[in-house]
């Protein structure tokens, strides 16, 4: 067996704060794998984001965008300049345990059919905490809510080792994850449409209906500083994640199920509409609105993203849907009280 390692492109999408792209780019310098090349995108950043990063970094490739192309779209215009056989796409405002790159080409060279592989990801400020943003690996119900081995919505985890094994799971979190290079130009990259939230695990989804997996590899480490450039509970952040969720279910399955499971996740919508008005959360009740008002008025968005699925998918929703979970984690949260990944599973 050959020593000499694959080479791996970081492509850091970014956009004003250079105090935590300082903190990322000063950590890659102490990772032990040697053959990486380090790109940011800079969508546009109002600061002087491109004047620092030339300055501090001049061996990082540096893309200056004309306008904010958000995460899909920066990060698909990175993956155009990457000449590494492996993209990592990186949050910029991560730090990263110095073999966390070693630990994920490992992984995902280990097997031909993985596709994709993300690292434990933990939160910055409280580092035995499992960080919002893809916990120990990505999963998803049948109806499209998001949940991860060490969180689920609202409610993080304590990291004590429970979800240390090497495993498969639905996606990986766009805070850091590997993938193969040509797969992902298969998969035909993140859609541009997303703008930012939810892309990742539509690309999983791309590339499970192709025929490949997605693992996590806990061993891999990366500290997430969270929601720093998008605040948490922001009105744009609401509406990305719901739109952005219906808009893969609609893309994604067969038209039957599309139908089918797209009509209870409408009525799930209302409901939380109207929980969300009783909480007098006006945020979020008119994010989920304005995310319904955007599907009904743009069918040709989704009409695109189902010829574009169809020409790529080899394998069918059922078998695609083994992998998700099969119950609503919105009633086994909020009705049953089941706050964590473990929680959800249990009978």
């Amino acid at each position: 067996m050959s020593d000499i390692k694959p080479r791996v492109s970081i492509i850091i999408p970014h956009w004003n704060n250079t105090d935590i792209l300082s903190d990322c780019l000063e950590s890659i310098t102490l990772t032990s794998y040697l053959d990486l090349e380090t790109i940011v995108v800079d969508n546009a950043s109002t600061d002087d984001s491109v004047e620092w990063v030339r300055s501090n970094y001049p061996n990082v490739k540096l893309i200056e965008n004309d306008k904010n192309y958000g995460y899909a779209g920066g990060c698909n215009i990175g993956a155009e300049y990457a000449s590494g056989e492996y993209l990592i796409f990186l949050n910029n405002d991560t730090t990263q345990d110095p073999n966390w790159v070693s630990n994920l080409v490992d992984t995902i060279s280990s097997n031909s059919k993985i596709a994709a592989v993300q690292p434990k990801v933990l939160n910055f400020f409280d580092k035995n905490l499992f960080d919002y943003a893809g916990g120990s690996g990505g999963h998803m119900d049948i109806y499209c809510f998001p949940i991860a081995r060490g969180r689920v919505f609202q409610h993080q985890e304590y990291d004590k080792g429970q979800y240390n094994d090497v495993d498969k799971c639905f996606w990986s979190s766009g805070t850091c994850f590997i993938v193969k290079k040509d797969l992902f130009i298969q998969a035909n990259m993140f859609e541009d449409s997303f703008f930012a939230h939810m892309e990742e695990i539509d690309l999983c989804w791309k590339l499970q209906s192709m025929g490949y997996e997605v693992w996590v590899d806990p061993n891999a480490l990366v500290y997430h500083k969270n929601a720093l450039t998008l605040p948490m509970y922001s009105h744009k952040k609401y509406y990305l994640n719901h739109r952005n969720s219906l808009l893969m279910l609609f893309g994604n399955y067969s038209l039957k199920n599309a139908f089918l499971i797209g009509s209870t996740r409408i009525t799930l919508e209302i409901v939380a509409f109207l929980y969300s008005i009783l909480k007098f959360d006006l945020k979020h009740a008119s994010a989920i609105i304005r995310s319904i008002v955007w599907i009904l008025f743009n069918p040709h968005v989704i009409v695109k993203k189902r010829k574009q699925f169809s020409k790529i998918r080899k394998l069918d929703d059922n078998e695609i849907m083994r992998g998700m979970v099969k119950k609503s984690v919105v009633l086994e949260y909020y009705l049953k009280r089941r706050k964590t990944y473990q929680g959800i599973l249990s009978k």
